[in-house]
């Protein structure tokens, strides 16, 4: 039994139990809790943190858990908010702009699912792929650098910059940003919000790939931006597409991700590459890569190839990149490049929403990068996803085939499937939780009407194939129960 669920039966049994005392009653003692139910004394702390949190008891530093007091009375009615509506919008000439707030896309890959529930939906790597002995081996020694606490650089600590810049470069390096054009941040997503922010005000377009990453979507809306779509195919980004859309919309933006593309896996195919960043160029328009996934790579990929980033003399390319994705989602450290006028208003708004990265993970970043566990790590990391990935995707062929795939991705951490026409997405999702595994729906993924019902089916955060093999049983049962008759088919797996 895991921590996580010996915790919530342990609040359970107590929520229970509770009822039995009255009103600022003790509860028996921690350590008789322990020794009742057998449990360690963390679990006992968060069963009582929990129960505290939801009213039930109230917890006094040294002197223990108190059946907490009945509620006093009814709140009175809310009053009348709706005048926020207008205040919460965005000011332009030509009038108040909507800011839509919908975080709902990213809570979905950010929300801990009910203890059992198999999770095709985590968008980070299972605690046994993370390196946390070397993460905390790191961080003892980033502890014991001379100044580790004292306020660093705002742009970040110089050395990591450099370093960065060094990933994005690459072999060789010439034509890549160096450590002066690096401002370090809190992982990818302070990064994108960075971008967006410093590129385009409230009210302009934005392109962006279509299907694409839910929190880029959600970030330009915050901003009072409009999400454009510009459609991808196997081989990425259209750049016919993209040459039409620019016209059409007057866009100084393009967000992209020309590796392993969040949901699709697609590269972006190497003559489509000087492709795109000529047609922004010639637009004045600016190309932010997210470049989110190159550390994913998996063990039968080849030779990737280098960041748009890596040969863009005009600067027409901001890149994004970040630790958090292959390292653990605790260690929120990344960083933007961008060579030009741009950089300081990219570090403007940085300090503004920021000040800086805390030193302390910064250290903790470099010892890790610079340690002999950092390549092996990536390799570990390598060798796991791939059998993963193919497991999955024969799992789904075997006991789901109505579930039609994309080519699998060679990176990464899921496949994209299509469910069958007539597919109530909504449903489906709630079958599938309900049956014991969370999945992504694909609808956040699409800034216009998708033109099907899909779903992302996260391959990394699951223990191993075996997890897999028991996700895809259940996910079958939801299927039978949800996608339209006769479209569920599929072989019965052994229970």
């Amino acid at each position: 039994m895991t921590e996580r669920s010996s915790v919530a039966d342990l609040a359970k049994t107590l929520r229970e139990e509770v009822d039995r005392y009255s009103p600022g009653e003790r509860l028996p003692s921690s350590r008789a809790l322990v020794e009742r139910y057998r449990v360690s004394p963390v679990t006992v702390s968060r069963a009582l943190a929990q129960l505290a949190a939801e009213g039930v008891v109230v917890t006094r530093p040294g002197a223990g858990a108190y059946r907490a007091e009945p509620s006093g009375p009814a709140k009175p009615a809310p009053g009348d908010t709706s005048w926020q509506e207008v205040a919460l919008s965005a000011q332009t000439a030509a009038g108040p702009v909507p800011r839509s707030v919908d975080a709902s896309g990213v809570l979905v890959t950010l929300a801990e699912p009910p203890p059992g529930v198999v999770e095709f939906n985590g968008g980070y790597l299972h605690p046994s792929l993370q390196p946390e002995r070397a993460l905390a081996a790191a961080l003892a020694r980033a502890g014991r650098r001379p100044g580790a606490w004292n306020r660093p650089p705002t742009d970040g600590l110089f050395e990591l910059r450099a370093w960065f810049a060094r990933q994005i470069a690459g072999p060789g390096g010439e034509g890549g940003p160096t450590g002066a054009d690096v401002l370090i941040t809190a992982g990818g997503q302070s990064a994108l919000t960075t971008a967006l922010r410093a590129l385009a005000p409230p009210g302009a377009p934005v392109l962006v790939e279509s299907p694409t990453y839910p929190g880029m979507l959600a970030v330009a809306r915050a901003a009072g931006q409009r999400p454009v779509p510009v459609p991808v195919d196997a081989d990425g980004l259209r750049p016919e597409l993209l040459a039409a859309a620019l016209r059409a919309t007057g866009a100084r933006v393009l967000v992209c991700q020309p590796l392993f593309q969040n949901p699709t896996g697609a590269v972006l195919a190497r003559e489509r590459r000087r492709e795109v960043v000529r047609i922004a160029r010639e637009a004045g328009a600016f190309v932010v890569e997210d470049d989110f996934a190159r550390s994913l790579a998996h063990e039968d990929v080849g030779a990737l190839p280098p960041p748009l980033a890596a040969d863009d003399p005009d600067g027409v390319v901001v890149h994004l990149c970040s630790l958090t994705k292959i390292t653990s989602p605790s260690l929120r450290v990344g960083a933007l490049a961008a060579r030009g006028p741009v950089l300081e208003r990219l570090r403007a708004i940085h300090v503004v929403d920021q000040f800086f990265v805390p030193r302390p993970l910064q250290e903790a970043a470099l010892e890790l990068v610079g340690s002999p566990a950092w390549p092996r790590h990536l390799r570990a990391v390598a060798a796991a996803l791939r059998p993963r990935r193919d497991h999955l995707a024969a799992e789904l062929r075997r006991q789901v085939p109505a579930l039609v795939q994309a080519a699998a991705p060679r990176g990464g951490f899921h496949l994209w499937v299509r469910a069958p026409e007539g597919t109530d997405e909504a449903a489906l999702t709630g079958a599938a939780l309900r049956a014991g595994v969370a999945v992504t729906p694909g609808r956040p993924y699409f800034c216009a009407e998708p033109p099907a019902v899909h779903l992302r089916l996260g391959f990394a955060a699951t223990a191993g194939t075996a997890e897999i093999t028991e996700g895809v049983r259940r996910l079958r049962t939801a299927c039978a129960q949800a996608l339209p008759h006769g479209a569920g088919g599929g072989e019965q797996a052994p229970a």
